[in-house]
């Protein structure tokens, strides 16, 4: 399994996919240079075959919308609506409304992580505010949030294991989700199972298999290669809002020129309406940077926490197996007690191998399509605005091209 290699193509399956197919617009070439960037018609597009294939054998659907404000004496917070619509034979029916805040999609993932600790369950979107966002409920804040909180759900009801989980199926379904929120294992409890994950997480396992270290490198190196193109992400994000700035104020003082100007005047306004055009093209720009590509780089580092967490939940597991394993062979009275319980834990590591194998295998296939979909998105995006500003300025440029040639006619008949 080969690393990370700063977002190459064979990570992202881009090299000879047939899950991509490159097509030219229809427009006459006649009319084009052919190294004029307008010529440039080519985009790419994801194969629509395989998404279909997979709405026609889902039998789950799940819509996040319709956010509300939530007012109590001691509290503000916003509760989204869950819309859930299914065939299963074990909903009594076909469709379903509830709504949920945010502390129910917590208790949600904490539930299936206690039950299926080896499984990767795709991460929440963070608590606290995101960065570059002053406001904790400003209308931007919210509608991410709520596109995470779908794929969230969304990304549960495709998995093979989780979607049948009995919470998951009570937090599509139940009115009144506190009472069994309620329900849930104490606080001594989760206590004691952390101080046991701690002890054997700082003893850790003798001797674990090699696929699983490999593992470990590659998401290590990953949520590292993340980090770095989030932060220049977000770096590009601030430079072209800089930018936008700029261009709003370079507007109106070509317009105001133009004022005081006879001659030049018409030639002014056009680049007071380029350079307003090119704004426009560049706060879609930003925008579409904001709201598609930075939320997935985000998600993916939160997925290579969530996969960090889970194999060291199965290392905990061998861990405590081997030590059972030791204790069995060092204590002969309490043998037979012993070999009850090394073989649980036997069974409980061949699971979580299992389990996480075949999750690992799920997880890079979503990622890959994941970060495809976003990079293709934002090509496309960029290629759209900057042909829109450059349609612009070639349109300027004609008409000073045809105002020179009149003004040169003019003078030659006078």
């Amino acid at each position: 399994m080969s690393l990370l290699s700063g977002l190459s193509e064979h990570m992202l399956g881009l090299e000879g996919d047939d899950d991509l197919e490159v097509f030219t617009q229809n427009k006459p070439q006649a009319e084009e240079s052919p190294n004029s960037p307008t010529s440039m018609n080519n985009q790419y597009r994801l194969s629509e075959e395989d998404e279909q294939q997979d709405v026609n054998i889902r039998d789950l659907f799940i819509t996040v919308d319709h956010p509300e404000s939530q007012v109590t004496a001691i509290e503000t917070f916003i509760m989204y609506r869950v819309v859930t619509k299914t065939s299963r034979s074990d909903f009594n029916s076909s469709e379903f409304e509830v709504r949920r805040r945010y502390q129910d999609f917590l208790w949600l993932r904490s539930r299936l992580e206690e039950d299926h600790p080896t499984l990767i369950i795709h991460p929440l979107p963070e608590k606290f505010v995101m960065k570059g966002m002053v406001e904790r409920f400003n209308n931007d804040f919210i509608d991410t949030r709520r596109r995470a909180l779908h794929r969230f759900l969304n990304k549960i009801s495709e998995h093979p294991v989780l979607s049948y989980s009995q919470h998951f199926k009570v937090f599509l379904t139940s009115q009144e989700l506190l009472s069994v929120r309620k329900q849930g294992p104490g606080f001594l409890s989760r206590m004691g199972e952390t101080v046991r994950a701690v002890a054997h997480s700082v003893r850790g396992p003798k001797s674990r298999p090699e696929e699983f270290t490999v593992m470990q490198e590659y998401v290590e190196e990953f949520s590292n290669k993340m980090c770095s193109v989030e932060k220049i992400s977000q770096r590009i994000v601030k430079e072209q809002r800089e930018y936008l700035d700029e261009l709003k104020q370079c507007s109106p003082a070509y317009a105001r020129w133009a004022e005081s100007e006879e001659v030049i005047s018409e030639s002014l306004r056009g680049v007071a309406s380029c350079v307003e055009h090119c704004g426009h093209e560049t706060e879609e720009r930003i925008q579409h940077l904001s709201e598609v590509l930075v939320p997935i780089l985000r998600e993916c580092i939160l997925c290579a926490e969530t996969v960090k967490a889970v194999m060291r939940r199965r290392d905990n597991i061998q861990a405590e197996f081997e030590a059972k394993n030791e204790a069995r062979a060092n204590r002969k009275a309490e043998q037979e007690a012993l070999q009850e319980e090394v073989d649980s834990l036997a069974n409980q590591v061949e699971l979580a191998n299992h389990a996480l194998k075949g999750d690992w295998s799920r997880w890079q296939n979503s990622l890959r399509a994941d970060l495809k979909s976003a990079f293709i998105s934002t090509s496309e995006k960029n290629i759209e605005n900057y042909e829109k500003c450059l349609a612009v300025w070639e349109s300027f440029l004609l008409s000073q091209r045809e105002e020179s040639i009149q003004q040169t006619d003019g003078d030659d008949a006078t």
